[in-house]
């Protein structure tokens, strides 16, 4: 009440003894047994003082909790350091807090969802790549790369080898007779888009791989809804391939270990009965209806409709399922029917079966990049 009266020294100290006691209680848990005791008697000879009024007493105290601060405790520049750590794990935490439980990101590999979603393309080209500008501001609107890579003698590729780099980018790299050349590409798309595979020949200044490749489109699933509002035929959808018997012996053979992640469009619920008779679907005897069944039905731009798959007992990756127009399948109970809108060109349901629940992801939410074209919400 009466402290614009009391003397500046008095003032001063009961601020720093206010820091002090703030920083100590801060620290103390980390501070030894015989530092805490210093400190608590330092923080005591200034009470003392303060309540005495005693102005030796006092800046005497204020400069030994000085010094003990600065002999006990992390300097100014020290203790920034340790924050902006902190505030880097806390933040790496609640990234893997998000992916874990809300959005998980993913990258469609391949083409099965076309148009409605790319997976990585490649565009062979007879023609050199733009300048640096032009390929900086395509990769960042269509995730798009270019590669150039031409014979530097006559020679053949004995091995191709895909390799990650720093966990994002896929490299693969070509062993031939005389030189190796390295390519950032996936080994996939050199081999169906450029012809590059063991075994083929080329003489010096021949072009191996020259054209554009375009990133597959990047989406954020939601791993939430289907905790609170059960899957919705129609939708987009991302499942584990755990369990599912065709696909992991295709794995085992090709060398690929563990389940992976597949995306396609939820065609058949638990009971529904499907037939397709081209480019129609039908479920339980009606025309598929939602935006996403109308547009591939629809033949209209890049969309084909939906197709019957050729049969063939004697082809272990024939298809199974609706193979003829008169074909029908019920969906078996807590599993679930996936169909790729590139139906012409896609490895779904019709080939390897049903989804079980418990493999379910979640719904393909948004595409965050590339910004063209099909960045925003996933229909």
């Amino acid at each position: 009440m009466f402290s614009f009266f009391e003397p500046g020294y008095i003032k001063e100290a009961k601020l720093v003894l206010k820091n002090a006691r703030k920083l100590f209680d801060y620290k103390k848990d980390i501070l030894p047994e015989a530092t805490r005791a210093d400190f608590e008697a330092t923080i005591g000879r200034l009470e003392a003082g303060i309540k005495e009024r005693d102005k030796v007493a006092v800046e005497a105290a204020a400069q030994q909790l000085d010094s003990q601060w600065s002999r006990y405790l992390p300097s100014a520049s020290e203790a920034a350091w340790r924050e902006n750590c902190e505030v880097f794990l806390v933040a790496i935490v609640i990234a893997i807090g998000v992916r874990s439980f809300f959005l998980q990101p993913f990258t469609i590999p391949t083409g099965s969802m076309q148009p409605t979603l790319n997976g990585i393309i490649g565009y062979p080209s007879d023609s050199p790549p733009p300048g640096i500008a032009t390929q900086a501001v395509e990769f960042i609107l269509r995730g798009r790369n270019y590669v150039n890579v031409v014979a530097k003698s006559d020679d053949v590729i004995q091995a191709v080898s895909e390799r990650k780099m720093l966990f994002f980018f896929t490299l693969t790299d070509l062993k031939c007779l005389h030189d190796n050349y390295t390519i950032w590409a996936p080994e996939d798309t050199l081999r169906n888009y450029f012809r590059v595979y063991a075994g083929r020949e080329f003489h010096a200044g021949d072009i191996i791989a020259r054209g554009a490749i375009d990133a597959g489109d990047h989406v954020f699933v939601d791993k939430v809804s289907y905790n609170f509002v059960g899957p919705a035929r129609g939708k987009v959808f991302v499942f584990s391939t755990h369990g599912i018997e065709r696909i992991e012996e295709d794995n085992a053979k090709q060398g690929i270990e563990g389940s992976q992640f597949y995306i396609k469009r939820l065609a058949g619920m638990p009971g529904d009965t499907l037939r397709v008779q081209e480019p129609y679907l039908y479920i339980n005897g009606q025309l598929a209806d939602g935006f996403g069944f109308k547009r591939v039905m629809s033949r209209q731009g890049d969309y084909h409709g939906y197709t019957n798959p050729i049969s063939d007992a004697v082809d272990e990756h024939g298809a199974r399922y609706l193979t003829s127009p008169d074909a029908t399948y019920t969906v078996p109970p807590n599993r679930y029917f996936a169909m790729g809108d590139n139906s012409g060109n896609s490895s779904d349901s019709r080939f390897w079966g049903t989804v079980p629940q418990e493999n379910l992801m979640g719904r393909a939410l948004f595409v965050y990049w590339p910004f063209l074209p099909h960045w925003g919400f996933v229909k």
